[in-house]
């Protein structure tokens, strides 16, 4: 018996089981089987589906923050309002 077999690894479930357009869960980040077989995995095998989820919720926060990157530098700035006032009054 290993030490990690004498603790309960949680499940990453928040409370927000919505699936996106891959498969995965919105809120944790696991697969379908990964949610349904949860309660029969080992302690690594949790581990290792946390490790999992992890690296896809990086993933996606990657993918949206180049997503707004590229949305920021297609669209031109607005001017603030009072830019030329500030700029005068120095």
């Amino acid at each position: 018996m290993e030490q990690l077999d004498f603790f309960d690894v949680p499940s990453p479930c928040v409370g927000c089981c919505q699936v996106n357009n891959r498969g995965y869960c919105k809120g944790c980040y696991r697969s379908r089987d990964e949610r349904f077989h949860w309660q029969n995995m080992t302690a690594d095998q949790k581990i290792k589906v946390i490790k999992l989820c992890r690296q896809r919720y990086l993933r996606i926060m990657r993918q949206r923050h180049n997503k707004e990157q590229e949305s920021a530098a297609q669209s031109p700035q607005q001017q603030f309002l009072f830019d030329d006032v500030n700029k005068s009054e120095t």
